[in-house]
């Protein structure tokens, strides 16, 4: 089975070798079709490179690597 792949924001790199990534996805409300926005931050392991704030990547599901690390940075959106 593929890895699921996401894009999403670098919101802190304070730890080592790990990066928060915020993912924001835009839903509809069942009932009243408004659309809403909802994000979520994810754990990810970063490989070696120069990453920054801000940065736009794209995050691949991948086996347990810690308590909370399940996805890994794969490329550099933007």
């Amino acid at each position: 089975m593929p890895a699921k792949k996401i894009q999403g924001e670098i919101v802190s790199l304070k730890q080592p070798h790990t990066a928060v990534i915020k993912v924001t996805v835009l839903k509809t409300h069942s009932k009243y079709h408004k659309k809403y926005k909802v994000s979520k931050r994810y754990h990810a392991r970063l490989p070696e490179g120069s990453w920054e704030l801000g940065d736009i990547v794209e995050i691949a599901e991948t086996r347990p690597l810690t308590r909370t690390i399940r996805w890994q940075v794969t490329v550099k959106v933007k």
